[in-house]
Order: C-alpha cells, then sequence, then structure tokens
C-alpha cells in the first residue's frame, strides 16, 4: 500500500490516516504480528477490525511496538487506503469490530508524508508500582506490585544520572535489535500518587526493554538495597548483567507520543487515567 524509506514514506493508495490507540497488553503477545497467525497481537487485531471499514487488507505501522503484557493510552499507527471514511467511521466503526481491551480514541486524515514510527519526536512512558504489604485486586495486571516502601527522592536521585544522551547498553535487552545503543532521556521523573509510585520518563526513541529495566534499577534504590550512584556505574559499565532485573511488564503504559505541529493531530491527556496528577 505505501512505499517507505529510512526517513518516511510515499502513499500509494490516495489516502493516509492516523490513528490514536488505547489497549490493554494483559491478553496479547505484544503489539507486533508474530509469525503464527494463532498468536494474539494488538496489531493484528486492529489491522482485522480496519479492513472491514475499509472493504480492503490494511496493513497499520506505529509509533513504538509494545511487549507482551504492555499497556497502552496513546499509541499511534498510519495506514493507507483506497476508501475514504470519516472520522466516525474509523472511530467508533472500528471499535465495534475491536475486543474490548482495545479502542481507537480518534482518527485524522494525514498527509502522506506523514510516518507513525519515523515522523515522532518523542516517546513517553509511565511504569506505575503499587506500594502495599498485600496485593491489588482492582488494579492486578494494570500495575507492578511491591510489598516494599520505596524512597522517591533516592530514586529521583537515581534517576538524574540516566538524563540526557548516553550509551544504553547496560538498560537494553540483550536481544535488542537496535543498531545503535545510543538515546537521549529528556525527561525521568519519580513520584507518589497516594499508593502508586510513577516513574515518568520520555526520549528520543527507546530500546528494548529500556524503560523496565530502568524501572528494576530504580525499584532497587528506592528499597535501599542499592546507592543511587548505582544507576551511574549501571550506566557506565555497558554490560546489561550489571543492570539487575528487568521489571514486569505490568505497569508500563505508553503514555504519549509527539510530532511535529504540522501534523496538526489531536491532543490527548496523559494516562492511565485513574492517576490523580497532573501532566
Amino acid at each position: 500500500m505505501s512505499k517507505e524509506t529510512s526517513t518516511g514514506a510515499i502513499s500509494i493508495a490516495p489516502f493516509r490516516y492516523a490513528l490514536g490507540i488505547e489497549y490493554v497488553g494483559a491478553s496479547y503477545r505484544g503489539w507486533q504480528l508474530q509469525a503464527y497467525d494463532n498468536v494474539p497481537t494488538i496489531q493484528a487485531e486492529v489491522e482485522r477490525a480496519l479492513s472491514v471499514i475499509a472493504n480492503h487488507p490494511v496493513q497499520v505501522v506505529c509509533a513504538g511496538r509494545t511487549d507482551a503484557g504492555v499497556n497502552a493510552c496513546h499509541q499511534v499507527v498510519h495506514f493507507d487506503s483506497w476508501s475514504e471514511r470519516d472520522e466516525r467511521a474509523w472511530t467508533l466503526g472500528t471499535n465495534s469490530h475491536l475486543p474490548d481491551d482495545i479502542s481507537i480514541k480518534w482518527a485524522s486524515k494525514v498527509p502522506g508524508c506523514f510516518h507513525a514510527r519515523f515522523s515522532a519526536r518523542e516517546r513517553r512512558y509511565r511504569y506505575l508500582i503499587y506500594t502495599s504489604p498485600t496485593r491489588p485486586a482492582i488494579l492486578a495486571g494494570g500495575v507492578t506490585w511491591t510489598h516494599r516502601q520505596l524512597d522517591t527522592e533516592r530514586m529521583q536521585t537515581a534517576a538524574r544520572h540516566l538524563l540526557g544522551e548516553h550509551d544504553f547498553t547496560s538498560y537494553r535487552a540483550v536481544g535488542c535489535q537496535a543498531r545503535s545503543p545510543v538515546r537521549e532521556i529528556r525527561h525521568l521523573d519519580v513520584y507518589r500518587s497516594g499508593q502508586l509510585v510513577v516513574i515518568d520518563i520520555s526520549a528520543n526513541a527507546f530500546l528494548h526493554h529500556m524503560v523496565r529495566n530502568i524501572a528494576g534499577v530504580l525499584m532497587a534504590v528506592g528499597t535501599g538495597q542499592k546507592s543511587p550512584d548505582w544507576a551511574l556505574a549501571v550506566l557506565q559499565a555497558k554490560d546489561r548483567r550489571q543492570g539487575g532485573v528487568t521489571a514486569p511488564p505490568d505497569g508500563l503504559y505508553f503514555v504519549d507520543v509527539r510530532y511535529p505541529d504540522l501534523f496538526k493531530l489531536p491532543k490527548m491527556p496523559l494516562g492511565p487515567y485513574f492517576l490523580s496528577t497532573s501532566d
């Protein structure tokens, strides 16, 4: 449907659309289509539903692939279509063919030069940790639970070491396929919202398991098992084996992706919506 390059894409079909998507990742093996058709993925569900509304097969490209169990409040995708539909058809119509844990929040016609991945300038995640002696029931699967208390001041001190552009080899999965381990973290904040500890992080792009590995290090610092300077020592080691455990996917949310203003995409409140904090 389209011809893609490393810097963008030129649409062959007459219409290109962008969508904002929200989903719960617990029932899926991640965003991306898998080699076997019987493996549930969010991409497969979205493409199946869109194809019904478009009346032809649809392929989507996302802003950032999420792993199994990871949630999204504001995933952005684009697709090309031979069919012209209004926003109501692409949102409400598509949602009527989607499972309850996936929802199209908005749709916008975009120029052929728009690319959900390559046009993105910044991506943002939030990692939610529920601190309580007992496990949660209502938010089970939507947060990472620890019975330990976390010192957010220690975690914030550690987080400062990771700001800026660095080689994040120690904070990416061993099997990460990115060509370069260099990324720029532009914002990294740790704060408490009731019984939730929130790690709020944005970067130009992320490596495989990068946020979960950062969360694992910051949690070890927050419990007092490690000093705040350990986060820097891990970074400088450039060795994943020095980085400790990978935090679970349950509490991870893809909450925002930013594009140049020229595309005029809808703005969404940062999620998840049960957080009692401002943006």
